[in-house]
Order: structure tokens, then C-alpha cells, then sequence
């Protein structure tokens, strides 16, 4: 159980309510035990009354009080039964709260590298599946766990207490029962694990199946896919059902061997009441306390299982609570961002692909400019802009920021003060104004439109029947992916930020609206530090700056018409794209 131990801080946290459950746990279980001693002193009055040595409105008197007695103690048995669940159950919930908060905010801290590295559905069954297997452990497996201690501890040196040797026999066959428990457990342990790691590839294999079901349609690939799924489905069943049997001997070996006790209690209680050692009403006692212990000995296999799956999911999740954020804070205190931005020799590798992107690349960014970059693809113009937001961190070379080094900024301060247009927009399944809203959740109506028209979407808007208010598909699929641009665009603008970074971000539309949208952000984006990606010239001929790349090394610097004015890359690519504008 040491992976479970991470859950030791959660209950030290609820540690009040937990004690308060067990303690209510165990008031209810000793009130349950009064009815087999009343059951007994029953018997005993009906012995008494058949010797003719009670009376017959005695013995009424006494089995009308043993009744209500025994009525009593099994309502208030029952009350605090209900509020064990109420206590212990809701702390499970809230353990199981924290921990899904604590998996999600860890997992907005790792690097991008990370999720390169894992599926999405990988990481939504390790917070969905694992993290609800571990609340049973927290909650019903400490519960039920606690109330067979409870009765363990009680009865069965109270059984010794009243008969020794009855109870001996009684007991004999639980050794058996916790052997077998240590062998099959070990068993489930590690089929659970298997379990949970299929599910793991079966939800990512239906995310990603949903995700690109245009593609899948488009070529045709339905059969296939369901040919997937059934392999999947079965391989699914094969597992489970391994682990199905391996439960499936808990229970009957639990009902065989407490049949055992019950067999043993009335043959051997039935020799020592011939011989006078014991009198009728403690066979029927024990009797009681042997189907008393049915439960928490049947409950010892359900709580094994619990465990071992428990144990298999934290470990899966500690897997990933152990990942190390390699992008980290190191400056606690806000710092303020005007815009100035320097490479200082700046190289840098993808840990995932070892693509060398960027190789010794300098330049500087005056507070301000606006900044065009162009190059072919993989020339590494998008790192560029990832290293500005620190998504990664140079492999050698520096990044400045207001002659600051990047690393000595705080970084909530640094992203705050980004607005960023990604290559591939992505748009949450929500309403328009919502997404554009995004970039400032406490926008004014009219600042949304504002910059709806600025990134020239606002018609395209106006013209769907709820306008605003249209609630997207999931990634943005209702809108075009000319739409979906300019409605990540709005919402940079309406951050305004000190610094935009639009990476190839009018890929989508037009040359006539891209030319639109240059001239407004052009006014929009004043005093602002702006980084435009793209592959087409027409983006750069208003930049104060352009930087070409080639193959990861910085081809060409300077102004449009500097560029322009001699042989290389830059004017090759204007005569080019001149020229079929023309055509």
C-alpha cells in the first residue's frame, strides 16, 4: 500500500470528520450487539417459564422489556449507521475532490513536451477512472473496513468469554479464510493494473476516434474503426473477466467457510447443552454472532479487491504526480512587461524529436515594433514565438525581456502580458462572445464587438441566427477555419496585451481580408510589441522589421523595402507571390 500513502496528507486534512465517522462507527456496532445476549436471556425465560420456576406474567413482563430493548438498540444501531455513511462516505467525496483538483493543476504546470509524450485519454481516465477507484478506498473500503475491525474486536473475545471452547471452533476456519485472502489478493492486484491500463487505451482510442470523426467519415473508414472498437471491446472483456473470476471465489469461499462456523456451532453447542454445559439460548447467541460476522468477513475480499485496485490507480496517478514541470516560476513577486525583446545566440532542441529548430539566432525587438518572420516550413519560426512565452526554454543562448534574462521574470506576470494567435486556433464549446471573452472575462458587450469588427468576424457573426450568442462544436467546428482565426484574434485584442505573437494566424482567409485585418491591428496594436508568422509577404510589407529563417539560422534581416531592394529569399518570395496575385 505505500502508493496509497499519498493520501495520508488528505486524511490528516479531514481528520475531524474521519475520527467523528469512526467513532460513530463503532457506537453503532456495539449497540448491534446487544441483541444476541437479549436473544439468549430470552431463551433463558422460556427455560425458566417451561421448569415452572417463573411465573407466566413474569416471564411476559421480562420478554416484552428484552423486546423493546432489543427494538432500541437496533434503531439507534440504525441511526448511527446513517450517520457513519453521512460522515465517512462525504469525506471520500471530498478527498476525491482534492485529488482531481490536485492531478488538474499539476497538469497545467507540466510542459508541452509532456503532452506529446502522453494521450488525452490517457490523462482523462488517470483523473476520471483512477481517481474514482481510489475514492472507494478513501471512503466505503475505511467505512466497512473499520466496522469489521469493530465486530472482529468485539465479538470474538466475547464469544471466548461466554464459551472458550465453542468459540474455538467457532473461529478455526478464519485462518484458512485469511490465507487464501493473501493469495488471491495478490492475484487481483495484478490484474486491476492491466484493467486500468486498457481502459486507459480505450478512452483514447474513442477521444481521438470522436475527434477526427470528419476524417474517418471523409475516408470512408467507419469499418474499420469498428473493427477497432470490437478488438478493443473484446480484449476489454477478456480482462475484466479475468479479473471477475479471480473475485468471484471471495464470496463463496466467505458463505462456505462461515457455514463451516455455523455447523461447528451447532454441533459441538449441541453436545456441550446435552452434557449441561451450556444452556440453548447461548447456541442461538452464537449462532447470532457467527451471522453477525458473515458480513464483515464476505465484506474482507470486496475490501482486498478495493485496495488492490486503489493501489493500482494511485500508482498510475502517482506516475504522473511525480513528472516535474521543467518550465518552472522562480520569481514569486509580479514584474511588469513593457514589450522590448532580445535573442542573445538563442539555439534550441525538441526533447521529444531531437529537431535541432533554432541555431544560434540573434536579434532585437525594439518596445513597440512590429516584427514580420517568414521562412519555409520547419524553419523554425513558430519556436520562436514559443520560447517568447515561454513554453520551453532555450537549450543555450539567452532570451531577454526588458534587458531582463526570461527566467528572472515572473511567469504569470510574462503570459499575462501575451496575447497569443495560435498556428491551429482552438475554440472551447461555448458561445462566441465567450471564447472572445476569454481573453478578458469581465468585457463590456461593446468591447466585444469592438474587436469583432477589428478582426473583421463581426458580419460573419451577425449573420448565424443567435449571432453572439451561437454556442460552437467542440475545438470550434461550427465556424470556418477562416472564422475560427479571426475569432482568436478578437480575443488576443481584446486582452489587450503588451505583446501579441500571431503565428501564421491568416493562413484561412482571403488576401483581401488579411489586408483588412493588417491595417486594423496595425491601429490596434500601437505602443503594443507585435510578432507576426507568416508565409506570405503581404504580412510583412508594414513590419518596422522583418526576420527570414532558413533551416533554423536567421537568413535575412531588415525592412521591407531593404530586403526587397536585394537578391535573396525575401525578394524571390515578393516577385513570386506578385506575381500570381496578378494572375
Amino acid at each position: 500500500m505505500k502508493e496509497l500513502k499519498h493520501l495520508n496528507k488528505y486524511f490528516r486534512k479531514y481528520w475531524f470528520k474521519l475520527l467523528m465517522g469512526i467513532i460513530i462507527t463503532i457506537i453503532a456496532r456495539i449497540f448491534s450487539l446487544v441483541l444476541p445476549s437479549y436473544v439468549n436471556k430470552a431463551f433463558e425465560v422460556i427455560d425458566d417459564l417451561a421448569a415452572r420456576s417463573m411465573g407466566q406474567d413474569q416471564a411476559t413482563d421480562l420478554l416484552t422489556e428484552y423486546i423493546l430493548i432489543i427494538v432500541g438498540t437496533a434503531l439507534l444501531s440504525g441511526i448511527f449507521t446513517f450517520l457513519m455513511r453521512q460522515t465517512i462516505i462525504n469525506v471520500s467525496r471530498y478527498i476525491e475532490y482534492d485529488l482531481k483538483n490536485e492531478v488538474f493543476d499539476h497538469y497545467q504546470f507540466l510542459n508541452l513536451d509532456f503532452y506529446k509524450k502522453n494521450r488525452t485519454g490517457d490523462l482523462m481516465n488517470r483523473i476520471s477512472e483512477d481517481v474514482g477507484q481510489v475514492r472507494l478506498y478513501s471512503g466505503p473500503a475505511v467505512m466497512y473496513g473499520i466496522n469489521a475491525l469493530t465486530l472482529f474486536g468485539c465479538l470474538i473475545p466475547l464469544m471466548f468469554i461466554k464459551a472458550p471452547t465453542l468459540a474455538l471452533y467457532t473461529v478455526l476456519p478464519f485462518p484458512i479464510l485469511s490465507f487464501l485472502i493473501y493469495k488471491i489478493s495478490k492475484v487481483i492486484h495484478r490484474r486491476s493494473t492491466k484493467v486500468q491500463e486498457f481502459l486507459s487505451s480505450l478512452s483514447t482510442f474513442t477521444q481521438e476516434s470522436f475527434s477526427g470523426i470528419s476524417v474517418i467519415k471523409a475516408y470512408g473508414l467507419e469499418p474499420q474503426t469498428h473493427k477497432e472498437v470490437v478488438g478493443l471491446a473484446n480484449e476489454g472483456k477478456d480482462k475484466s473477466m479475468n479479473l471477475a473470476k479471480v473475485n468471484a471465489w471471495f464470496f463463496p469461499l466467505m458463505v462456505l467457510l462461515i457455514g463451516v462456523s455455523n455447523l461447528f456451532v451447532i454441533y459441538i453447542g449441541g453436545m456441550q447443552y446435552i452434557n449441561g454445559e451450556i444452556g440453548i439460548g447461548l447456541i442461538a447467541e452464537f449462532i447470532l454472532y457467527v451471522n453477525m460476522l458473515t458480513w464483515p468477513v464476505a465484506i474482507v475480499g470486496w475490501l482486498t479487491s478495493i485496495v488492490q485496485r486503489a493501489e493500482a490507480s494511485q500508482a498510475r496517478i502517482n506516475e504522473f504526480l511525480k513528472e516535474e514541470p521543467k518550465i518552472k516560476n522562480e520569481i514569486a513577486e509580479e514584474t511588469s512587461i513593457n514589450g522590448k525583446i532580445e535573442f542573445r545566440n538563442v539555439s534550441f532542441t525538441y526533447d521529444d524529436t531531437n529537431i535541432n529548430a533554432l541555431k544560434n539566432i540573434s536579434f532585437t525587438i525594439k518596445k513597440g515594433d512590429t516584427v514580420a518572420i517568414l521562412g519555409k516550413t520547419g524553419s523554425g519560426k513558430s519556436t520562436i514565438l514559443d520560447l517568447i512565452a515561454r513554453l520551453y526554454d532555450v537549450t543555450d543562448g539567452e532570451i531577454l525581456v526588458d534587458d531582463i534574462s526570461i527566467k528572472k521574470l515572473n511567469l504569470k506576470s510574462l503570459r499575462e502580458s501575451i496575447g497569443a494567435v495560435p498556428q491551429d486556433a482552438f475554440l472551447f464549446s461555448d458561445t462566441i462572445k465567450e471564447n472572445i471573452k476569454f481573453g478578458k472575462e469581465n468585457a463590456a458587450e461593446e468591447e466585444v464587438i469592438k474587436v469583432a469588427k477589428n478582426a473583421v468576424v463581426h458580419e460573419n457573426i451577425m449573420g448565424f441566427s443567435k449571432q453572439y450568442e451561437t454556442v460552437l462544436g467542440e475545438r470550434g467546428i461550427t465556424l470556418s477555419g477562416g472564422q475560427k482565426q479571426r475569432v482568436s484574434i478578437a480575443r488576443a485584442l481584446l486582452k489587450d496585451p503588451k505583446i501579441y505573437l500571431f503565428d501564421d494566424c491568416l493562413s484561412a482567409v482571403d488576401t483581401e481580408t488579411e489586408e483588412e485585418i493588417l491595417n486594423n491591428l496595425e491601429g490596434a496594436s500601437n505602443d503594443r510589441t507585435t510578432l507576426i508568422v507568416s508565409h506570405r509577404v503581404s504580412s510583412a510589407k508594414n513590419a518596422d522589421k522583418v526576420l527570414v529563417l532558413e533551416d533554423g539560422r536567421l537568413l535575412q534581416e531588415g525592412t521591407h523595402e531593404k530586403l526587397n531592394s536585394i537578391d535573396g529569399y525575401y525578394k524571390e518570395l515578393y516577385l513570386n507571390q506578385l506575381s500570381e496575385k496578378e494572375n
